[in-house]
């Protein structure tokens, strides 16, 4: 392969990375402590006192926009010019680099009606539906939660052991230094004081909140969500000798690694009814937010989902952080049950073409359902390097293509003919 393209991809890779550092959604977006005693000081019957100002003020961007947005378009210039818009490399980065030009005019909306729409562009809407004949979203969600109920799914019937933070640190430790095994790749994994969730993950490292409680089953989620895929794709990322551009996500591969991360919920079999429904949830209160709820009849939604007014507040402030509180939802909630429906599209596409040996790809680093195809082309000429770090139930081709072609047949029948026929003759 030509030695100055090799180059190329390199130097726009490395730089696009220096270029979105500054640019983190998350934290400019969140509240502080302060809007959140506010709300309980009032006994939830004052909406959070939040508008542009606040974030002008209070919470202001690490970067100027304006420049910002000149740089993106720069670097726009250099990828079309040394690579081209239908190379896949260049493919790829200009997606990212209009993502991240969308994430920054969100950005500067922040506290205003405008931010809930451009959430849309990059989140999607809980009315959309992924399929023409698919049900939207919120649907989905619905459906969810009544099958849940239908079912008398509850996490109640089977009480486990709490470990504390101290010990979870420990327990989850070992856990992930089994799979994560190479000095280059450790993961940490530590208590805090400093965290309001009871876990928060970054880039190679776990944190669990010094004073909360952790079930098995809890541990085992974080185990699966946070190590397998989030801390497992970014470090397949980071160790990209070319590309490293894939150690960093846009909103659009946020949608499929997310639902990566829920569907491995679902095939290593640690997830459970709450872990459900509080996922359908997340979709029925961004519906609710579209439809125009503020921010306390969100809150009143989760209680009346068995929510106590603190998680209520909780829960609705990840709807209605970086917009107004009656000014539409921020929809990137929406990427766990939105990412599942693709992932589940992506496997069935791969059972279709005969091309199963593409779904571990999606590991690589922070990629898309729709890259699996110029990943795969980046893999054969050498660009890209197949991901180290694999969920157990993707590093075993043989038993993935078996489980999907049954997966797939499942999909195609129309059980209830079965269920209702009468009894076969016994031979």
């Amino acid at each position: 392969m030509n030695q100055k393209y090799i180059r190329d991809v390199r130097e726009l890779s490395d730089t696009m990375i220096t270029l979105q550092q500054p640019i983190r959604v998350l934290d400019a977006v969140q509240w502080d402590d302060g809007i959140r005693e506010a709300f309980f000081e009032s006994q939830g019957r004052e909406l959070p006192r939040v508008d542009d100002s606040y974030y002008r003020d209070r919470r202001p961007l690490r970067f100027d926009p304006e420049a910002k947005t000149g740089e993106l378009y720069e670097f726009k210039s250099s990828v079309e010019t040394r690579l081209g818009r239908t190379d896949p490399v260049g493919a790829l980065l200009l997606r990212m680099t209009g993502e991240y030009l969308e994430i920054v005019e969100m950005l500067k909306a922040r506290g205003t009606m405008e931010f809930s729409s451009r959430s849309n562009l990059l989140y999607g809407h809980a009315s959309a539906r992924e399929t023409d004949a698919g049900p939207c979203l919120d649907e989905l969600a619905h459906q969810l939660v009544e099958t849940l109920d239908r079912i008398g799914a509850t996490d109640d019937k089977d009480p486990e052991t709490t470990y504390s933070g101290t010990d979870a640190v420990a327990i989850l430790q070992e856990r992930l230094d089994r799979v994560f095994d190479s000095p280059e790749a450790r993961v940490r994994v530590s208590a805090s004081d400093g965290i309001a969730a009871d876990a928060a993950a970054g880039a190679d490292k776990i944190k669990l909140r010094a004073d909360a409680r952790f079930t098995d089953r809890e541990l085992r989620l974080l185990e699966v969500h946070e190590g397998w895929v989030h801390i497992g794709t970014t470090l397949n990322g980071s160790q990209q000798r070319t590309c490293t551009f894939l150690s960093k996500g846009t909103p659009a591969s946020t949608i499929t690694q997310e639902g990566l991360a829920v569907f491995m919920e679902v095939a290593a079999m640690v997830s459970y009814p709450e872990r459900v429904r509080k996922i359908a949830n997340r979709v029925r209160a961004i519906s609710l937010a579209e439809g125009g709820a503020d921010f306390i009849e969100v809150v009143r939604f989760f209680q009346d989902e068995g929510k106590s007014l603190r998680d209520g507040y909780a829960h609705a402030e990840r709807v209605f952080r970086g917009s107004l509180p009656n000014g539409g939802p921020f929809t990137k909630d929406l990427s766990y049950l939105r990412g599942f429906v693709r992932v589940q599209a992506a496997l069935a596409d791969a059972v279709r073409k005969g091309q199963v040996e593409r779904l571990p790809l999606l590991f690589c680093g922070k990629v898309a359902t729709e890259d699996l195809a110029s990943i795969h082309t980046l893999i054969e000429t050498g660009l890209v390097e197949r991901p180290r770090y694999l969920p157990p139930q993707f590093t075993d081709p043989h038993a993935l293509t078996a489980w999907l072609c049954f997966a797939n047949y499942v999909s195609l029948v129309p059980m209830e003919s079965l269920i209702d026929a009468p009894p076969s003759a016994g031979i």
